[in-house]
Protein backbone atom coordinates (compact mmCIF):
# COMPACT_ATOMS: atom_id res chain seq x y z
CA UNK A 1 0.00 0.00 0.00
CA UNK A 2 2.92 2.35 0.72
CA UNK A 3 4.25 1.68 -2.76
CA UNK A 4 0.91 2.63 -4.33
CA UNK A 5 0.76 5.93 -2.34
CA UNK A 6 4.35 6.78 -3.25
CA UNK A 7 3.67 6.12 -6.95
CA UNK A 8 0.46 8.19 -6.79
CA UNK A 9 2.27 11.12 -5.19
CA UNK A 10 5.07 10.92 -7.78
CA UNK A 11 2.58 10.83 -10.65
CA UNK A 12 0.72 13.87 -9.27
CA UNK A 13 4.01 15.77 -8.80
CA UNK A 14 5.15 14.87 -12.32
CA UNK A 15 1.86 16.02 -13.88
CA UNK A 16 1.92 19.25 -11.84
CA UNK A 17 5.46 19.94 -13.02
CA UNK A 18 4.50 19.26 -16.64
CA UNK A 19 1.55 21.67 -16.48
CA UNK A 20 3.63 24.43 -14.91
CA UNK A 21 6.54 24.02 -17.34
CA UNK A 22 4.24 24.22 -20.38
CA UNK A 23 3.02 27.68 -19.44
CA UNK A 24 3.56 29.99 -22.40
CA UNK A 25 4.96 33.25 -21.05
CA UNK A 26 5.67 34.50 -24.57
CA UNK A 27 2.05 35.61 -25.02
CA UNK A 28 2.86 38.87 -23.21
CA UNK A 29 5.37 39.94 -25.89
CA UNK A 30 3.92 42.63 -28.13
CA UNK A 31 4.05 42.19 -31.86
CA UNK A 32 5.87 45.12 -33.42
CA UNK A 33 3.56 47.58 -35.12
CA UNK A 34 4.05 48.38 -38.79
CA UNK A 35 5.70 51.64 -39.83
CA UNK A 36 3.79 54.03 -42.11
CA UNK A 37 5.56 56.24 -44.67
CA UNK A 38 4.51 58.35 -47.63
CA UNK A 39 4.82 56.63 -51.01
CA UNK A 40 5.27 58.71 -54.14
CA UNK A 41 2.76 58.41 -56.97
CA UNK A 42 4.03 57.80 -60.50
CA UNK A 43 0.76 57.69 -62.45
CA UNK A 44 -2.98 58.43 -62.12
CA UNK A 45 -5.43 56.99 -64.67
CA UNK A 46 -9.13 57.70 -64.82
CA UNK A 47 -11.94 59.57 -66.55
CA UNK A 48 -11.59 63.25 -67.50
CA UNK A 49 -15.32 63.93 -67.24
CA UNK A 50 -18.18 62.89 -65.03
CA UNK A 51 -21.66 63.73 -63.84
CA UNK A 52 -22.81 65.34 -60.59
CA UNK A 53 -23.07 62.76 -57.77
CA UNK A 54 -21.50 59.99 -59.92
CA UNK A 55 -18.57 58.18 -58.35
CA UNK A 56 -15.44 58.14 -60.52
CA UNK A 57 -12.62 55.64 -60.01
CA UNK A 58 -8.95 56.49 -60.57
CA UNK A 59 -6.17 53.93 -60.66
CA UNK A 60 -3.20 55.29 -58.71
CA UNK A 61 0.25 53.74 -59.23
CA UNK A 62 2.83 54.30 -56.50
CA UNK A 63 6.30 53.13 -55.54
CA UNK A 64 7.22 51.63 -52.15
CA UNK A 65 10.70 51.59 -50.58
CA UNK A 66 11.01 47.79 -50.54
CA UNK A 67 9.00 44.77 -51.64
CA UNK A 68 7.45 44.36 -48.17
CA UNK A 69 5.61 47.69 -48.42
CA UNK A 70 1.82 47.57 -48.83
CA UNK A 71 -0.91 50.17 -49.37
CA UNK A 72 -2.24 51.64 -46.12
CA UNK A 73 -4.40 54.68 -46.91
CA UNK A 74 -4.79 57.91 -48.85
CA UNK A 75 -4.49 61.05 -46.75
CA UNK A 76 -4.46 64.80 -47.26
CA UNK A 77 -1.15 66.67 -47.43
CA UNK A 78 -0.07 70.29 -47.89
CA UNK A 79 3.08 71.25 -49.78
CA UNK A 80 3.67 74.94 -49.17
CA UNK A 81 0.20 76.38 -49.68
CA UNK A 82 -1.05 73.71 -52.11
CA UNK A 83 -3.31 70.97 -50.76
CA UNK A 84 -3.44 67.51 -52.27
CA UNK A 85 -3.45 63.81 -51.51
CA UNK A 86 -0.72 61.34 -50.70
CA UNK A 87 -0.54 57.58 -50.62
CA UNK A 88 0.72 56.07 -47.38
CA UNK A 89 2.35 52.66 -47.34
CA UNK A 90 2.92 50.46 -44.32
CA UNK A 91 6.06 48.44 -43.76
CA UNK A 92 6.63 45.64 -41.26
CA UNK A 93 9.04 46.65 -38.51
CA UNK A 94 11.01 43.45 -39.09
CA UNK A 95 13.80 43.42 -41.66
CA UNK A 96 12.57 42.90 -45.22
CA UNK A 97 14.58 40.37 -47.19
CA UNK A 98 12.84 41.20 -50.48
CA UNK A 99 14.55 44.39 -51.62
CA UNK A 100 13.31 44.86 -55.22
CA UNK A 101 9.97 46.68 -55.08
CA UNK A 102 7.44 46.56 -57.89
CA UNK A 103 5.03 49.44 -58.47
CA UNK A 104 1.79 49.00 -56.53
CA UNK A 105 -1.72 50.14 -57.46
CA UNK A 106 -4.75 51.30 -55.56
CA UNK A 107 -8.08 52.88 -56.45
CA UNK A 108 -9.14 56.39 -55.51
CA UNK A 109 -12.86 57.24 -55.63
CA UNK A 110 -13.97 60.80 -56.46
CA UNK A 111 -17.51 62.17 -56.23
CA UNK A 112 -18.70 65.76 -56.58
CA UNK A 113 -22.05 67.26 -55.65
CA UNK A 114 -21.38 70.37 -57.76
CA UNK A 115 -20.56 71.15 -61.39
CA UNK A 116 -17.12 72.47 -62.28
CA UNK A 117 -13.53 71.62 -63.06
CA UNK A 118 -11.61 69.90 -60.27
CA UNK A 119 -7.92 69.12 -59.84
CA UNK A 120 -7.09 65.80 -58.22
CA UNK A 121 -3.52 66.16 -56.94
CA UNK A 122 -1.34 63.30 -55.73
CA UNK A 123 2.09 63.79 -54.21
CA UNK A 124 4.80 62.61 -56.62
CA UNK A 125 7.89 63.93 -54.78
CA UNK A 126 8.86 65.98 -51.76
CA UNK A 127 7.88 69.19 -53.57
CA UNK A 128 5.53 68.26 -56.45
CA UNK A 129 2.09 66.88 -57.25
CA UNK A 130 0.74 64.92 -60.22
CA UNK A 131 -2.44 66.74 -61.25
CA UNK A 132 -5.41 65.15 -63.00
CA UNK A 133 -8.24 67.43 -64.14
CA UNK A 134 -11.83 66.28 -64.13
CA UNK A 135 -14.82 68.19 -65.49
CA UNK A 136 -18.13 67.55 -63.74
CA UNK A 137 -21.31 68.59 -65.57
Amino acid sequence: MKSFRLKSVLVVLFLSLAVVSCNNDDDDAETPSPVAKAAFVTEVKGPATGKVNDELSYEVTFVVDNACGEFDKISEVTLGTVKGLQVEAKYPSAVCTQQVPAPKKTTYKFKSAAKGTFDIKFRKSETEFITTKVVID
